[in-house]
């Protein structure tokens, strides 16, 4: 993808696009390698947000969906094992509580609430670093119920899709293929996780939502691909606040360490 194209587009429109991007490895948020690289164009390319609602991978609730209203969002380091310079790293961006509070209201029929409590994963800041790295937007986090099914994250982005008449940038951040189980260092990809990641990019592509929300429809492979369905859900809340006007453009599509896939995609 040609950033240039999209910049192009973006100012041709004065609705925001809404971006998944495959955070992958924590690493990718201080090594500079394909991955940050990407990031800082697409942050160059995007038109300026007035705020960044982020849906990540590693917010997860049961029972509810939780609307992060603090006003300095602390930096969560949600992760083990790492060099000191990965805990070192801080997004001090502003929250946004007034917007917050709007979205809880938007999102009543979800059970919608407040927190106070999270903050910035690094599935937010570690992306977030490279597209806006002044800090300088106003960034706020909505956790994923992992009690519902996936169509209610598809609904979730539909409801949401509004936000983009406001300046919002709806930012999803998780992995459309993400089996920790199955990892493998020798350079090889599983053919399952290429396959699942070339189905879920042809069902984009057809905007056929109902079926990327439909675990009949996506079969045995879905299982494989997702043991557990948190870094999936982002990927879903962005199509569905997409609509038939928007042009889909993909970014990376590479597939790491087996299965990981890095896969971005952008509606605008």
């Amino acid at each position: 993808m040609r950033f240039q194209d999209l910049k192009d587009r973006f100012q041709a429109s004065e609705r925001m696009p809404v971006v998944f991007l495959g955070h992958g490895n924590p690493m990718n948020a201080i090594e500079d390698n394909q991955y940050s690289k990407m990031w800082r164009e697409l942050g160059s390319a995007l038109p300026r947000p007035q705020a960044i609602l982020v849906v990540s991978a590693h917010w997860m609730t049961q029972g509810s969906t939780l609307v992060d209203i603090s006003q300095a969002p602390r930096t969560i380091h949600d992760f083990g094992g790492f060099p000191r310079e990965l805990y070192q790293q801080q997004y001090p961006a502003s929250g946004d509580p007034k917007l917050a509070r709007e979205v809880i209201s938007l999102l009543e029929s979800h059970h919608a609430e407040g927190d106070d409590s999270w903050g910035l994963d690094h599935g937010s800041w570690s992306v977030l670093k490279w597209l806006y790295p002044d800090a300088d937007i106003p960034v706020f986090q909505l956790s994923i119920d992992m009690s519902k099914d996936l169509d209610w994250h598809l609904q979730i982005g539909r409801t949401l899709s509004q936000l983009r008449d406001r300046g919002v940038l709806i930012l999803g951040s998780g992995n459309v293929v993400h089996n920790l189980g199955a990892l493998r260092f020798d350079g090889g990809i599983y053919d399952w996780a290429s396959e699942f990641d070339a189905r879920f990019a042809q069902l984009l592509e057809e905007r056929n939502l109902a079926a990327l929300a439909s675990r009949s429809e996506l079969g045995s492979l879905f299982r494989q691909a997702h043991p557990t369905v948190d870094h999936y859900l982002p990927a879903l809340s962005v199509a569905g606040a997409s609509d038939q006007k928007d042009t889909l453009s993909f970014t990376s599509s590479n597939i790491e360490i087996g299965n990981i896939s890095m896969r971005g995609f952008i509606f605008s």
